[in-house]
């Protein structure tokens, strides 16, 4: 099918259908390796026999290139194609992740995952561009809502999947999972969905230097936080300086055009997202080493543990949504913060034999209801603060923003209560830095929620976008492409 018939594809339709599964399963990959890996960390550590920097370089290698180029993806879509760049994408992730899964050491296992990272930038902004390129406007709300249902489902499952492979065939196996859908993707990509691009971005220069040095910036500041080596902190300012230098004297060409931060609502909506997110970052990240290490789950019991989470943003999300269009960002961005500080707390009681109905299930349901409060208005409020022509952009910049924040914290945390490179292997150690961490998160998400009330007094008239309706993903907020 050509470009110029991609907008007429209705839903009821065979090409419609197959646009939804493909696009769902694409970026399915990608959101599951953002969460299901923590599921793994306790044993990819006593396997490979590393410890707890190489655990977090784990996580944070793939976040790295992930935050780092994701804004540049979705240029690369949009110039050279959406089809070909996702299906680059999703090559790129499957051959990383087959490299994950058979790593020998830790150090190919890293290296692996910063590869899967640079897969999913180029595929993340593509999944829903396809969707909002290739169908008819009267069926796109629904093609969207769909695809985001089901990568909700998707998201609620993985920790459970990811368990069961741990315990199961062993912790590569959640990796080479990604090979066999890479398999089935790719040929239905390449046979159903339309190929479409922005005719208006021929002409337009990538600022690929703006990249590589957020993405720098980024990768010395977590070097530093893991390794506790100053000069890599230093360095970090300096090439962030660069990088701010560089996109002001680019102006609107630049990646992150400084422009968009003349509006005040959209400087405080990030900046409340990068206390959310910091603190989502850091309490996965610590949480299933916890129920594991410290309470005696299994890998199974610990990813299946943080279902409730999950399918109260599942069922619950387009509902949020509904609220903040009635009464504003205001408060749900003040009381989702609080909700979950207040969840945070509450899993301090998850210590040695925790038990998961009395000590784990009320934190969590206190977390899932402050996240399911928060995410959908968050993501609304970042579109509304912009011109509608800015929105892929400023969905885009906020999506970085998070996971950044999240890498960051993740780094951060274990230096920050004193986690020793073996403390991970130790029930009594690990337990007590825990228990300094969760006032931490609470506190970063209590700063969130005080930025929230005291910017926001001038109500925002929001749209609950069918993106967010059933989102569950706990590493960043949900990505809109923009008008195509």
């Amino acid at each position: 099918m050509s470009a110029a018939a991609g907008p007429e594809v209705r839903m009821a339709s065979g090409t419609g259908r197959w646009i939804v599964f493909t696009t769902v399963l694409g970026s399915g990959m990608a959101l599951l390796d953002s969460t299901v890996v923590n599921v793994a960390l306790p044993h990819i550590g006593e396997d490979l026999g590393a410890d707890l920097a190489v655990l977090q370089w784990t996580v944070n290698a793939y976040m790295l290139t992930l935050a780092g180029l994701i804004l540049l993806g979705g240029s690369l879509g949009d110039r050279y194609g959406r089809r070909r760049v996702f299906v680059v994408g999703v090559v790129w992730f499957a051959l990383a992740s087959l490299l994950c899964g058979l790593a020998p050491n830790a150090e190919v296992l890293v290296a692996a995952r910063a590869l899967q990272g640079v897969g999913g930038a180029l595929l993340t902004p593509g999944s829903l561009a396809l969707i909002q390129a290739s169908f008819h406007p009267d069926d796109r709300a629904r093609a969207v809502g769909l695809w985001s249902g089901f990568g909700g489902v998707g998201a609620a499952i993985g920790p459970f999947v990811g368990g069961w492979l741990v315990d199961g065939p062993g912790w590569r196996w959640v990796f080479l999972l990604n090979v066999p859908l890479a398999a089935l993707c790719v040929p239905v990509a390449l046979r159903h969905v339309p190929e479409s691009r922005d005719e208006t971005a021929h002409g337009r220069r990538f600022d690929v230097l703006g990249a590589v040095l957020g993405a720098a910036g980024l990768g010395l500041v977590t070097y530093a936080l893991i390794s506790a080596v100053w000069w890599a902190g230093v360095a970090g300012v300096v090439v962030g300086a660069g990088f701010v230098a560089v996109e002001r004297r680019r102006g609107e060409r630049a990646m992150v055009p400084p422009s968009i931060f003349r509006s005040r609502l959209f400087t405080a909506v990030n900046l409340v997202t990068l206390c959310v997110y910091a603190a989502f970052g850091g309490f996965f990240f610590l949480v299933v080493i916890q129920l594991q290490v410290v309470s005696g789950y299994s890998a199974l019991a610990a990813g299946t543990a943080l279902l409730p989470t999950t399918v109260l943003m599942l069922l619950l999300s387009a509902k949020a949504g509904e609220l903040g269009e009635r009464i504003g960002p205001r408060i749900p961005l003040t009381v989702g913060p609080l909700l979950c500080a207040a969840g945070m707390l509450l899993m301090l009681r998850a210590g040695e034999d925790a038990s998961y109905v009395r000590d784990v299930l009320p934190a969590l349901l206190v977390l899932g209801a402050g996240m399911t409060t928060l995410v959908a208005p968050l993501t609304a409020t970042v579109l509304a603060s912009v011109a509608v022509s800015r929105a892929g952009l400023a969905s885009g910049i906020n999506n970085a923003a998070a996971r950044a924040a999240g890498l960051v914290a993740v780094a951060a945390l274990p230096l920050l209560t004193g986690m020793g490179p073996e403390t991970y292997r130790s029930p009594v150690e690990f337990d007590a830095a825990f228990g300094r961490a969760m006032p931490i998160c609470a506190g970063v998400l209590a700063v969130g929620a005080l930025l929230a009330w005291t910017t926001m007094r001038t109500p925002a008239e929001l749209t609950c976008h069918p993106e967010c309706r059933h989102h569950c993903g706990v590493a960043a907020p949900p990505l809109d492409p923009g008008t195509s």
